[in-house]
């Protein structure tokens, strides 16, 4: 990380703002049905990031839909507009936009999205288009991401050369495209355990609760409390966990295998604190860490919990948990782990 005194910052918006892909996950999947198609995982997935125009005329050609691009997304943009509502912040983000604009920081929104869809997408937030003082579509500018021109062209009308800017993005795309514009990159990616697509970036970070805005020279935040952040709430609900004792506390470790994280946001990592509500022994304050496991040589988010408490059983059981701070990040190198604390 360079610790270079920066001017301003262009965020983008889907996967770094807003949590659109867990919104709008299933409307590929609901309109590929009517072809008697399935998605492809794999093919999506490079996707990410791509100019709307570019991702309409592949997702026809791989799916061999009897759709010229044009109509295809004329069909589907009712589909995605009706979920967009749905999409809420990712964590850290309203934190970092108002602490910005209360610093008086330039802020730039530059996303590959049309314009009139950016300006949608954002109406349903409060305070944020009043945050922005440039915001940029993909159809703005002659070449999309990968190309760095939506990120020179947002700090061309800040006011700001590029290199006097940073750019905070969620996919590779973006990550290359604000490199390309000589910006320094904090990047946050969407897809998890793949850093190698991530490492021209100056900084990865798994969420922005991780960010620092005074090693980039900008104002150091001020909401810390004891050493935690309170955090705007979050849920994990109907998990199945098995109690163990260790080390003094009662421990509960679940898997992807018995676990639903419908309200959790894959960037979601580190150690946090709050409640669980378990269906035999009640309500317990916790301290919980969330991280990835890669061991199998697949991709499982692993959630380890202590009970701030004694118990006089240990059963395997149904709990609910609600987060409502961030302690710190995992200890071990990139959130990848065997022993979560």
């Amino acid at each position: 990380m360079e610790k270079d005194r920066l001017l301003a910052v262009i965020l983008d918006l889907d996967g770094t703002l807003l949590d659109t892909e867990r919104a709008t996950k299933n409307v590929l999947k609901e309109f590929l049905a009517r072809y008697g198609k399935v998605p492809d995982a794999e093919k999506e997935e490079r996707r990410l990031g791509q100019m709307q125009k570019e991702a309409a005329a592949a997702i026809v050609k791989d799916y061999d839909l009897p759709l010229t691009a044009d109509e295809f997304s004329e069909a589907i943009m009712p589909m995605y507009q009706e979920k967009l509502p749905q999409a809420k912040a990712l964590p850290g983000v309203n934190r970092l936009i108002r602490h910005l604009h209360k610093h008086g920081v330039p802020l730039a929104l530059a996303s590959n999205s049309i314009r009139r869809h950016i300006e949608t997408k954002i109406s349903h937030q409060q305070g944020w288009k009043e945050s922005f003082s440039v915001i940029l579509g993909g159809d703005d500018v002659k070449h999309g991401k990968p190309s760095p021109d939506i990120f020179l062209e947002a700090a061309k009308r800040l006011g700001i050369d590029s290199s006097a800017c940073l750019v905070i993005e969620d996919s590779p795309v973006g990550v290359r495209a604000a490199k390309a514009s000589g910006a320094k990159v904090v990047a946050v990616p969407s897809l998890q355990c793949q850093d190698e697509r991530y490492s021209i970036a100056n900084c990865v970070l798994h969420s922005l609760l991780e960010f620092q805005p005074e090693l980039w020279g900008l104002p150091a935040f001020e909401d810390w409390v004891q050493n935690a952040l309170p955090i705007e709430p979050l849920y994990a609900k109907d998990l199945l966990g098995e109690l163990f004792p260790h080390d003094g506390f009662a421990v509960a470790k679940i898997t992807e295998d018995n676990a639903s994280y419908e309200f959790v946001p894959d960037q979601v990592c580190g150690v946090f604190f709050g409640w669980a509500k378990l269906e035999i022994h009640g309500i317990f304050k916790v301290v919980v860490s969330i991280g990835w496991d890669i061991s199998l040589g697949t991709v499982k988010r692993v959630t380890e919990l202590r009970l701030i408490s004694h118990i006089n059983s240990y059963t395997k059981e149904r709990l609910h948990l609600l987060f409502v701070g961030y302690i710190r990040k995992l200890r071990n190198e990139g959130g990848y782990c065997q022993n979560l604390f």
